[in-house]
């Protein structure tokens, strides 16, 4: 029996079915997926199934230093035991094993976790290493038909990388929060990588806080041809004689004003014309695609979960690369003509086709590993095999593809210069006169700027001018797709990490927002880190050991000195670390309150403070405790940001939710507490007895949820869910089955007609009862993340809102704690 081994399930699943013509069988081996066909096993893993960490003995906190860490041994053990059974027990039947993780340094590590797995029970059965950039039928049966050896060189920089991090991030962690206090699910985490990414989001927010804005005038005027108006802007000439448009005195500003306004007409003293050439973009690397992405509105996050998932589908290349050239076998005309006739994409596939010659865009970087991310030519059905979100990444990556084999663009630039006295106005006209290729990639802006023919000494008519005061805005903050953009000049982590080092910051608690925005512990981690331990937070320390870890996958270094020689920068840190241990705590402990501080207690006048239960669950508490008990809910659902704006009645910082990436306003905690009660009396409870009285209420809890509900409760507890948001309005239309009133939720520009709110909770249920799963009802979850779900045990809404996010996130591949909050939110 042959053993092929992939890095997901998904992709076992896809490499079965075109391995097999379609004719596996499916079966469960310890809740692991095994396809079986023809004499042969394949089976996907779940990423890593064996970890690096710590011995026991240095589990406790408290009882081992963290210095102890450095050069502590490390050690390797299963993190999904059923896969790892399921694997042994597979293995031990194979006279062949085939291993088709990945084709890049984590898959390559992931490979030599189940090589090793495999040589436990069985040190003779031969094993070989397959490779491809698209799960497609010709390029899996060419791997399988060419297959090859593991490269451990390139396991060995991963395996690298996992024990340095560990190290680090383990011994540095463990300082700052016993420092702190901060234990518990609240630790301080740092991170070799995370680190200085977070310098570079905090660096930014300095340079915000200290930008000193400075005053500024524009001018703008009318200038019309007959009937033909346009803009024109007043400019002068600066100290370098360079065009300026700013003006920086008000005196002078007014006299522009006074001179232009006094005056009807202005004399064109200069026409210049030019036509520019606008290339096409190049492929994509992984990069580019997360800005394009990110500029459609999607997370770095949530863009590559939907390309991985894509790739493993077969519909697109590998999303993990950094080469902007595509390979010498990539016939373009082959891969264009895949397309015609599709309804969506075929029109624009068969205007390319038309071409003498199809030649594609280049990029700087040359890799021999992965093609850029481009279309594999099988195309799936929107709203079947992909979500919209799913095609709408997918029409991305083709509509990519299609500009890089497209013409360039031309545009027209006309710039006219009037006078007027010594006073000159200029407008800038832009015409589009051969789109190239903005016709089959629309996410560029082409919007075009009028401005008419005209010659010199022309007169103009002079009319409508402003007056602009402005002032200079400070830089702005990094979007996710900007960060990682310099985050790749920086050499800081790599086109398989960087994505996810953000999404860490967010779950952290060091950045908020969107763009991201450092909170005050960040602020504090980094100014600790600068004032005792800089080197944790340079970039140029962790472009070092990336390219060290580089060094190892090129046959150039060795695992054990790069390792060693990590841990000797670590020693060196803890040296300055140890004698300011104190003053870094009470640093850190000063910036968590002040990340929590709402306002005064109205009890005992204490702080009130962001709280978080032993159970997950934050509320607000008062710092006084436990001589003051004074406690106020918060939505169970998603974390706590606090606004600058303040409550004024109570005093109090508002407050607003963050699930994912996703927020809504609780507002005031105390406000909500005092909003808190029954509302309008709707009609008989339907589980109560008649001469028990019970009556469905409106009613809103202390943490702002809206419900109808039994009068009678605790005694009856039965309620339906209403939204958060939104005024409700009981209407006069009553339901016929149940006596209720109809209502209309009012939220946005168009009123949600509710309707009878049992009736509307039985259509809710219907509606999950024909998806096959409740989950299904949250957007976001189509069909096979309800199956990654059910696999971590999670069947259910109930399952989904009580679950850990931080534990699905590690059991299901592909979402992210954030992701996991935002279905919680709207669960």
């Amino acid at each position: 029996m042959e053993l092929i081994i992939t890095e997901k399930d998904n992709a076992a699943r896809r490499i079965a079915d075109i391995l097999s013509g379609g004719t596996y069988d499916s079966s469960r081996e310890n809740g692991v997926n095994v396809y079986a066909w023809g004499g042969k096993r394949c089976v996907g893993l779940s990423g890593h199934v064996v970890g690096v960490d710590f011995p026991a003995e240095y589990a406790d906190w408290r009882d081992v230093e963290p210095v102890e860490l450095i050069d502590a041994a490390v050690e390797k053990t299963a993190t999904k035991e059923n896969i790892v059974a399921t694997l042994r027990i597979l293995s031990r039947k194979a006279n062949r094993v085939t291993i088709a993780t990945d084709y890049d340094r984590e898959g390559e590590l992931i490979g030599k976790e189940a090589y090793d797995i495999v040589r436990e029970v069985d040190e003779e059965v031969p094993i070989r290493r397959v490779r491809f950039s698209s799960i497609t039928e010709n390029e899996v049966q060419n791997a399988f038909d060419e297959p090859d050896d593991l490269d451990f060189d390139l396991a060995a920089a991963g395996e690298a990388r996992q024990i340095i991090d560990l190290v680090w991030g383990a011994a540095l962690t463990r300082f700052l929060s016993l420092s702190a206090g901060q234990l518990g699910n609240d630790f301080i985490s740092v991170g070799r990588v995370q680190s200085p990414t977070l310098k570079l989001i905090v660096d930014r927010e300095r340079e915000i806080e200290a930008f000193d804005p400075e005053q500024y005038w524009e001018l703008f005027a009318e200038l019309a041809k007959a009937d033909e108006s346009f803009e024109a802007q007043y400019f002068y000439r600066d100290d370098e004689d360079n065009e300026a448009e700013r003006v920086w005195e008000e005196a002078v500003a007014e006299e522009v004003y006074e001179t232009l306004s006094s005056h009807d007409a202005a004399t064109v003293v200069d026409v210049t014309g030019r036509t520019r050439t606008d290339t096409p973009p190049t492929p994509f690397n992984t990069t580019q695609f997360i800005r394009a992405a990110s500029a459609l509105g999607y997370s770095a996050q949530r863009a590559m979960s939907i390309a991985e998932d894509l790739y493993t589908a077969g519909y697109i290349t590998y999303p993990r690369t950094d080469n902007t050239v595509y390979p010498d076998d990539l016939e373009p005309d082959e891969l264009l003509d895949e397309f015609v006739g599709h309804p969506t994409l075929g029109e624009s596939a068969e205007s390319l086709l038309e071409a003498d010659e199809i030649v594609p865009t280049e990029g700087d970087e040359e890799t021999t590993d992965h093609p850029p991310i481009h279309p594999t030519g099988e195309i799936p059905a929107r709203g079947g095999d992909v979500s919209d979100d799913e095609w709408e990444i997918y029409e991305l990556v083709v509509r990519r593809f299609y500009a890089t084999v497209a013409d360039a663009a031309v545009w027209e630039h006309l710039k006219v210069v009037a006078e007027v006295d010594d006073c000159r106005l200029k407008a800038n006209g832009k015409r589009l006169v051969e789109p190239g290729y903005h016709d089959v990639y629309p996410y560029f802006s082409t919007a075009e700027n009028y401005v008419p023919a005209v010659e010199e000494g022309e007169e103009l008519g002079l009319s409508d001018v402003e007056l602009e005061e402005k002032e200079t805005q400070p830089p702005r903050r990094y979007g996710q797709s900007r960060l990682i953009e310099t985050m790749e000049k920086m050499g800081i982590g790599t086109k398989a990490t960087r994505h996810d080092i953000l999404e860490k910051l967010y779950d952290r608690g060091y950045v908020e927002s969107d763009p991201p925005r450092p909170t005050k512990l960040a602020m504090a981690v980094v100014e600790a880190a600068e004032n005792y331990a800089d080197r944790v937070v340079s970039e140029e320390m962790t472009a070092q050991l990336e390219a060290d870890m580089d060094a190892i996958a090129g046959g150039e270094a060795t695992l054990e000195n790069v390792t060693d020689e990590s841990r000797e920068m670590l020693e060196a840190i803890f040296e300055n670390l140890g004698d300011s241990r104190e003053e870094i705590g009470d640093h850190l402990r000063k910036s968590l309150k002040d990340d929590k501080r709402l306002g005064p207690c109205p009890d005992c006048g204490e702080d009130l403070l962001v709280r978080r239960s032993r159970h997950g669950s934050y509320f607000v508490g008062c710092d006084g405790y436990p001589d003051c008990e004074f406690t106020l809910p918060l939505p169970s659902t998603g974390k706590p940001l606090i606004m600058e704006r303040e409550c004024a009645d109570h005093g109090l910082n508002e407050v607003k939710m963050l699930a994912g990436r996703q927020t809504f306003v609780h507002g005031c905690p105390l406000c909500k507490a005092e909003d808190a009660g029954e509302g309008p009396i709707l009609g008989a409870c339907p589980d109560c007895n008649s001469e028990e009285g019970g009556e469905l209420a409106i009613k809103t809890l202390q943490s702002g949820s809206r419900l109808v509900g039994c009068t009678r409760y605790p005694d009856c507890e039965y309620s339906l869910p209403l939204p958060r948001r939104g005024e409700i309005e009981v209407t006069e239309m009553r339901c016929d089955e149940h006596d209720l009133p109809e209502l209309v939720v009012h939220s946005g520009d168009e009123p949600w007609e509710l309707g009878c709110p049992i009736c509307n909770y039985r259509e809710f249920q219907a509606r999950d009862s024909e998806s096959g799963s409740d989950l299904e009802s949250i957007d976001g979850i189509g069909a096979k993340t309800v199956e990654k779900l059910a696999d971590a045990g999670i069947e259910s809404l109930e399952d989904l809102t009580e679950a850990d996010p931080d534990a699905i996130a590690e059991d299901v591949d592909g979402v992210s704690a954030d992701r996991v909050r935002t279905w919680q939110a709207e669960a």
